[in-house]
């Protein structure tokens, strides 16, 4: 999924080279689809960090 919408926000017209060179991108570990990634995984780790007080505070009422 990831690489399919970075691919489209690529400029160009051939949907095939701009999903190639997306390709090419993510095997050098760069790329639209990589940012997206880890930004997916910071948002998570953000999240776990957070999910015990969540849970706490719940059971307290």
């Amino acid at each position: 999924r990831w690489l399919l919408e970075a691919s489209r926000k690529r400029p160009g017209q051939n949907m095939a080279i701009k999903l190639s060179a997306e390709l090419v991108d993510a095997a050098k570990g760069k790329g639209g689809a990589i940012r997206k990634k880890e930004e997916t995984h910071r948002m998570a780790q953000a999240n776990r960090v957070f999910a015990h007080l969540r849970f706490r505070s719940r059971n307290k009422k």
